[in-house]
């Protein structure tokens, strides 16, 4: 975490997930392949370090980087939800078109519709990953960002 950041600073490409100061966010699916640009932006914004798997608390969010390759989406999803706060929201962070492990937008519907999220935005979030605002049904009527 960049002890010097803006949390409000716009350059960061974290800013555009909706994150506040304070929240606790849980990382799953790091691997070698994820943004760490993205990493440390959801750091210097929250100002709190990304929690792992191995977390039993409730998180505020869930960061999810998913791959083609990574099993069944829907499993994750269900997964991500276990310490998720009742108005917590999930990004899904999945490879953009073209590149290795992408994910059709069909299938990411399909999976989050089974898990019981409804998908509610997507943003082009770092160089090679792409993002997809999930949502429970009680974060999706509250308008929580």
């Amino acid at each position: 975490m960049s002890a010097t950041a803006d949390p409000a600073d716009k350059s960061n490409p974290a800013y555009r997930l909706g994150f506040e100061e304070g929240q606790i966010v849980q990382e799953l699916g790091f691997d070698e392949d994820t943004d760490q640009e993205l990493r440390e932006g959801i750091e210097d914004i929250t100002g709190t370090e990304l929690v792992d798997e191995d977390y039993d608390d409730v998180a505020d969010a869930v960061v999810l980087w998913h791959r083609e390759e990574d099993g069944d989406l829907t499993d994750a999803l269900v997964d991500a939800q276990e310490y998720l706060a009742p108005e917590g929201l999930i990004w899904l962070l999945t490879p953009k078109t073209g590149r290795d492990g992408h994910v059709e937008a069909h299938e990411i519907n399909e999976a989050a519709r089974t898990a019981g999220l409804s998908a509610t935005s997507s943003v082009s979030i770092a160089k090679d990953w792409a993002g997809t605002r999930l949502a429970t049904p009680k974060a999706a009527k509250s308008g929580k960002r």
